[in-house]
């Protein structure tokens, strides 16, 4: 008997060695860092009572690509962030809002949190791309979020030609077992692209059309009243490596309405009129290199209460560009918070109603250290009311970055902000500088 199964045993063995294999390739990459903040004021009022105190901690995220290669052109993507936290902070507790540069809520990433889910297939007619991926990425780093967002995207390039269509959705207000207190059709946030980019050595061009159509809040009330959004979007950039200087520009521009009304009762429609745009140039020589940035993003008029120059939820910088350490920097505003002057006059990331100048000049003085500095002045393109001022400050930073291997670097970084009078709101208010130095070792693969 035991020969039997011996022999019935090897049979088995050799059959399954001998049958076709459905075999998946995995691929792993993705980061991880670990930093350390001071800020020294975390507001800018000056003998007021309420001045900002000091704060320093630590934090931290681990992000995990996974690629499942199914079949040649045709992948399984996916992605995580875990333990993004501050070391030893209180715990976020649990809720439903999202986190804002993440598919999972604020807790889920303290822990783990999937914002990649999608299918890539190479077809015959093109990339198809299915499921939660990237959104709001286009062009130059100006104005991109990365943000995760459920789309059907596709994508053909013919020659230096690459021709691309989206439908995303952003919020879906839709009857579900989840979601059972809807009592309207008709009320989700969606948007819709079309694109088209040109390659050539040396170089890029493209240009972005998005349709915004906005009803999360129908059926309109008196308390929600914007029952009803659609505006426009032209996105149109340039990427292009003249000799050592890489030049970097971008424009967008969007119209429509920002607020419209089913029931003129409820008031007047606010019809978009935003403007954004970003010039950046930098000369490398090897050891040295200089640059400079010029940024505008509008803001809105609050004399024109039937128009909006400024929309701050859709036209802003992004989350993806950090021009400096303490203004309009994402980073900081993520873990640390806006810092506040008197009224309401903020500073946080992304940058909006902002003109934007910056100087920068760094040196190499071996392969893996680099030293940079720069000097940021930024303005407001509108005041809004009770603000007398419009500049925000200056600001001097100055980091050094040091590659201690292929995938582990170091950075220091300081940065000094002489705060504008902006802050004040009025003359009768003081405001005083601020600075922060932050360190920060980063790890990929």
């Amino acid at each position: 008997m035991k020969r039997f199964w011996l022999i019935l045993l090897s049979l088995g063995l050799v059959m399954a060695f001998s049958v076709s294999a459905w075999a998946v390739d995995v691929k792993f990459s993705g980061s991880y860092y670990a930093a350390g903040v001071y800020l020294d004021k975390t507001n800018f009022k000056k003998d007021s009572g309420s001045d900002g105190i000091s704060t320093a901690f630590y934090y931290q995220r681990l992000r995990v690509r996974t690629d499942f290669i199914v079949a040649p052109g045709l992948m399984l993507i996916t992605r995580f962030d875990a333990m993004k936290r501050a070391w030893g902070a209180p715990r976020t507790s649990p809720g439903t809002a999202l986190d804002s540069q993440s598919a999972g809520t604020t807790d889920e990433n303290e822990n783990i949190a999937f914002d990649l889910a999608y299918i890539n297939y190479e077809s015959p007619i093109g990339l198809f791309r299915v499921g939660y991926m990237i959104d709001l990425a286009w062009g130059t780093v100006f104005m991109d979020s990365s943000v995760p967002k459920g789309k059907v995207a596709w994508s053909n390039t013919t020659g230096p030609w690459n021709y691309g269509l989206q439908i995303v959705k952003s919020t879906d207000n839709s009857y579900t077992a989840k979601n059972t207190a809807i009592t309207t059709t008709d009320a989700d946030n969606d948007k819709y692209c079309a694109s088209i980019k040109y390659s050539w050595n040396g170089g890029e061009a493209g240009l972005l059309a998005a349709m915004y159509r906005d009803a999360a809040n129908r059926p309109a009330t008196s308390a929600t009243p914007n029952s009803y959004d659609m505006f426009y979007g032209l996105l149109p950039y340039a990427i292009a490596q003249i000799g050592p200087v890489k030049v970097q520009v971008e424009v967008d521009y969007f119209w429509g309405n920002s607020l419209k009304y089913d029931n003129p009762s409820f008031g007047s429609d606010v019809k978009l009129d935003a403007l954004a745009a970003f010039l950046d140039a930098t000369a490398d020589f090897g050891m040295f290199y200089a640059g400079g940035t010029f940024a505008y993003v509008s803001g809105d008029d609050p004399t024109t209460t039937d128009r909006a120059e400024g929309f701050a939820g859709v036209v802003n910088g992004g989350k993806d560009w950090d021009p400096c350490l303490l203004l309009f920097n994402n980073d900081r505003t993520y873990w640390a918070g806006a810092i506040a002057g008197y009224g309401t006059t903020t500073n946080s990331g992304p940058m909006y109603n902002t003109w934007f100048f910056q100087g920068r000049g760094g040196i190499r003085p071996c392969a893996a250290l680099d030293i940079m500095a720069s000097v940021s002045y930024a303005i407001a393109d509108k005041k809004p009311l009770g603000v007398l001022n419009s500049v925000y400050g200056t600001e001097i930073d100055v980091t050094a970055t040091y590659k201690i291997t292929n995938n582990l670097s170091y950075m220091l970084g300081v940065g000094y902000l002489l705060t504008g009078d902006y802050y004040k709101a009025d003359t009768l208010n003081s405001v005083k500088d601020d600075y922060l130095v932050i360190n920060k070792l980063t790890l990929t693969f």
